[in-house]
């Protein structure tokens, strides 16, 4: 019992070191990273069978999709920023009915749009493409 509470302080700290050194595009794949770890959690304990644990895995994904979707900046991002609002809209209706209705196939749909968002996400990391043409130089 003890060791698994180290555990959980060792993590804790080791999120809030990755966060407090993270640039914003860097906060956005730790969120992305959560959301989907959550997701994952709660295909496990619907397959378990512990509803307590799965509801709040749920919701916990879907604060961290909300929040998501509350960080868009509508009026830079344009038609990107209204298309991901709309996804994530759609990820946490996906999200509460396989709540409701215990569905793991909504979970599994939910990952892998925020699988391919996060994809995408990291394919446009700053810097990625001056790396990218070093890498190429150096082939």
């Amino acid at each position: 019992m003890m060791q698994r509470h180290y555990a959980q302080q060792y993590r804790q700290s080791q999120l809030e070191g990755a966060v407090m050194d993270a640039d914003p595009h860097k906060l956005v794949a730790l969120l992305l990273s959560g959301a989907c770890e959550r997701i994952r959690l709660a295909e496990a304990c619907m397959e378990r069978g512990d509803p307590a644990r799965k509801g709040k895995a749920i919701g916990e994904a879907c604060a961290i999709v909300g929040h998501l979707s509350g960080s868009l900046d509508h009026e830079a991002g344009g038609e990107i920023a209204a298309n991901l609002s709309s996804l994530y809209d759609y990820v946490l209706r996906r999200l509460t009915e396989a709540n409701l209705n215990n569905d793991p196939e909504a979970l599994r749909e939910s990952l892998a749009l925020l699988g391919e968002i996060d994809a995408a996400w990291t394919a446009i990391r700053p810097g990625a493409a001056a790396a990218a043409g070093s890498a190429g130089a150096l082939a």
